[in-house]
């Protein structure tokens, strides 16, 4: 058994990393024409064949794999094909901001299964904060209502969406401290694919037939926000507490708004813009709720020998 060392590279530098490539997620979702589950699927597929030519230098550990952690592994896949089916699906109905600002309730979410599910404490701050940021849910909500039922529909998948990756997150967590990191993605990354290809032979989606710009989208959707984004968030599992790398979506939405005025045009009426200010300012006030103390070290998990 090694002890794995602490990265040299700031963890404040890879989470803005992570943030930029999730950002065009919602672009690269927008810009396909093909269905919401053959988008997640072939995201995933992709993904899992670009990291195949290193999961040779895991064999040992993928041989020691208990058959709770095959099920772990399952039910975070599970996890996050449903997150991406219901909030790839939101952006069909509701703008890039409305959606991505829901998302950005995550670690509420993650904190309440870390209450329930993994005996972490927290603070009436941390309360506090939640509440705030739920109001800027329901304003956003709220604001939808009276334009199209469609729009409150998108905010419902992206909220569910929500609650799905925050369970994937939670799981994560207890995963990556006996997993390593790599091989918990790559079979999340292929067990979520596998659902939604379940999922489209059911529903009749075609699996071929689209043209050389969907299978580019395809592809950047693998590279930028799943390697750069998801893959990123799943390694800090291994060194920062769930909520705090949950908390990289804080920066999604302003990212994924932003891009969405450049590249799509969409722009912000004043009431997204204060509900999503009023949601973003409860996130960060969690944030802070949730912080370690000064001076507080982490404690790194064993890595299993190669």
């Amino acid at each position: 058994m090694t002890t794995e060392t602490r990265p040299r590279v700031p963890f404040s530098l890879l989470l803005l990393v992570g943030i930029v490539a999730i950002s065009f997620s919602s672009i690269f979702v927008r810009w396909s024409n093909a269905p919401v589950a053959v988008i997640a699927m072939y995201r995933l597929l992709l993904t899992t064949l670009l990291m195949l030519p290193f999961l040779f230098k895991y064999r040992s550990e993928l041989t020691r794999l208990s058959l709770r952690e095959w099920g772990g592994l399952f039910c975070s896949g599970l996890a996050l094909g449903l997150h991406f089916l219901l909030w790839m699906g939101s952006l069909r109905f509701t703008t890039v901001a409305s959606s991505t600002a829901i998302l950005a309730l995550e670690p509420v979410f993650v904190l309440l299964g870390a209450v329930l599910f993994l005996g972490q404490k927290t603070t009436p701050l941390a309360v506090l904060s939640m509440l705030t940021a739920i109001a800027g849910a329901v304003l956003i909500g709220w604001g939808d209502w009276g334009t199209t039922t469609e729009a409150l529909l998108g905010d419902l998948l992206s909220l569910l969406g929500t609650a799905a990756v925050a369970v994937h997150m939670i799981l994560g967590k207890k995963l990556v401290s006996r997993v390593p990191s790599f091989l918990y993605s790559f079979f999340v990354f292929l067990f979520a694919a596998l659902v939604l290809a379940v999922y489209n032979l059911v529903l009749g989606h075609p699996f071929g037939g689209y043209p050389a710009a969907e299978w580019g989208n395809f592809l950047l959707l693998a590279i930028v926000p799943t390697l750069f984004g998801h893959y990123l968030f799943n390694w800090l599992l291994k060194y920062m507490r769930p909520e705090s790398v949950s908390m990289s979506v804080l920066g999604e939405p302003l990212g994924s708004t932003l891009l969405a005025y450049l590249l799509l045009g969409e722009s912000l009426t004043w009431l997204q813009a204060a509900a999503g200010a009023v949601l973003l300012s409860g996130v960060w006030m969690f944030l802070r709720a949730n912080e370690k103390p000064k001076g507080q070290t982490v404690k790194l998990p064993e890595a299993r020998s190669a």
